[in-house]
């Protein structure tokens, strides 16, 4: 009887343990990652790296001084030499491991065989970067990151610098305007696209940055932050007559460039490749954000005076993203959708927004119009992306590379209350000044008074 209570208590306990492993992998993927995922995988790795190496195809024959030392101290068969492995550095999502390849190898064999050693390793994700030449590093991540995304903790957020999202093998997605100046960010209804815009708002609103939006959708996205935003226009007409006054703040930069710089005044601006960060700090003037929310807005006409003032806007849309990046002007283009047949010049402006964000959309053409020109194979990927994981998205840029990323969830609230706290650092831009959003005024917290008891009487 005691050994079978024994059996029985022991039994008990590893079904608790089980279940807990168990519960903590499906509610808390970081947790069981640290505590058991971690120590599983190391071991395998070490204790398998040779042989996986070798069924992956990426071993090399032993050089001839190998070869020779092994046959005169062993009788051992001579193998082929695998990469050389670096020391194992664990993280919170995962591994870090650097190989130095073998002569004839290249950073591509090893990205081709990064399924197989997903599978071989038992980890969600394995992803090849190079560091040097002859040198990789392996990213192993332990789990789905994108299913519930925590940002690192350890960011610095830099002038024009916004960490957004995350990327699938567990690197924040920093958007960063002094590198890609222009972006165009698609996505249908309750995609995530606001909630991208939302982070991208409350990371600028803390930095000495002016904000200007153009919302044709009455301002039912950008007028929340209204506390911080220098201008915003909330339909067609007023942003008719916002986009001269940018594009007369670009030229007057332009004409600060010219006379800091001993450029001459004929000069055109195209041929102008100085921009204001050459500028003494105490001249230079404040970058400036313009977010245009349903782009798709400013291109549908319903008369003939409409289709002129199309095509007005979209001549100074399409002048800002080619000229505003020297002036410190950058463009943040959103919309549900966008392709050629809204008209004149979507091709163009397209063409001049570097980088690229698809969230989920509801047709192929839009993830073609957006990701298409620039890396074809992530279209597929756009057009997979489940209704289920919104603010999952597909992120790339003229360069070709391209990844998938998540936006943490972000209530309008707090993203608005992050705006009120930060109004003082709007800057004062006098030809912005008609255009800035009434802000109401908020009614002062009432205090409860202090309840004053009576003193009882005393004769």
């Amino acid at each position: 009887m005691t050994d079978l209570a024994t059996l029985l208590e022991v039994g008990g306990s590893v079904a608790a343990l089980g279940g807990g492993a168990a519960y903590a992998r499906a509610r808390h993927p970081g947790v069981y990652w640290s505590t058991v995922g971690l120590p599983v995988s190391t071991v395998r790795l070490l204790s398998s790296y040779g042989s996986v190496m070798e069924a992956c195809g990426l071993t090399v024959a032993p050089s001839r001084l190998r070869v020779l030392a092994v046959k005169a101290t062993t009788r051992h068969e001579v193998r082929s030499v695998p990469p050389r492995r670096g020391i194992i550095r664990p993280t919170t999502t995962g591994l870090r491991v650097r190989l130095r390849l073998a002569p004839g190898q290249e950073p591509a064999d090893v990205a081709a065989s990064a399924e197989r050693l997903r599978h071989a390793w038992g980890v969600h994700a394995v992803y090849v970067t190079t560091v040097k030449p002859g040198v990789v590093e392996l990213r192993l991540v332990g789990f789905d990151v994108l299913r519930r995304v925590r940002m690192p903790r350890k960011l610095r957020p830099d002038l024009l610098r916004v960490p957004v999202a995350l990327r699938e093998d567990a690197t924040p997605f920093v958007r960063d305007y002094r590198t890609v100046p222009h972006q165009l960010t698609l996505g249908a209804t309750l995609s995530g696209k606001s909630m991208y815009l939302r982070h991208l708002v409350a990371g600028l609103a803390r930095q000495p940055v002016a904000l200007v939006g153009i919302d044709c959708k009455r301002g039912v996205e950008l007028a929340p932050f209204a506390p911080r935003l220098s201008a915003l226009a909330t339909d067609p007409e007023q942003a008719a007559e916002l986009l001269p006054v940018l594009i007369k703040e670009m030229e007057d930069r332009y004409d600060l460039i010219k006379a800091r710089q001993g450029i001459a005044p004929s000069t055109p601006d195209e041929e102008i490749t100085s921009d204001i960060w050459g500028l003494p700090e105490h001249e230079r003037p404040l970058p400036v954000v313009l977010f245009v929310d349903e782009v798709a807005e400013l291109f549908l006409v319903a008369t003939k005076k409409d289709e002129e003032r199309r095509d007005e806007m979209v001549t100074q849309l399409i002048r800002l993203a080619q000229l505003g990046r020297a002036a410190g002007i950058y463009l943040e283009v959103c919309g549900q959708r966008f392709g050629a047949e809204l008209g004149k010049g979507a091709t163009m402006l397209r063409a001049q927004l570097t980088g690229r964000v698809c969230h989920r959309v509801n047709d192929e053409a839009s993830a073609k119009m957006a990701l298409g020109d620039i890396a074809p194979e992530a279209v597929s990927a756009a057009c997979a992306i489940a209704p289920e994981r919104p603010g999952l998205a597909v992120a790339g840029d003229t360069s070709g590379g391209w990844s998938r990323i998540r936006t943490p969830y972000l209530s309008l609230g707090d993203a608005a209350e992050t705006c009120h706290e930060s109004a003082h650092l709007v800057p004062d831009l006098p030809a912005l000044k008609p255009f800035r959003p009434d802000v109401p005024v908020r009614p002062p917290v009432e205090t409860p008074s202090p309840v004053v008891r009576p003193q009882p009487v005393t004769d």
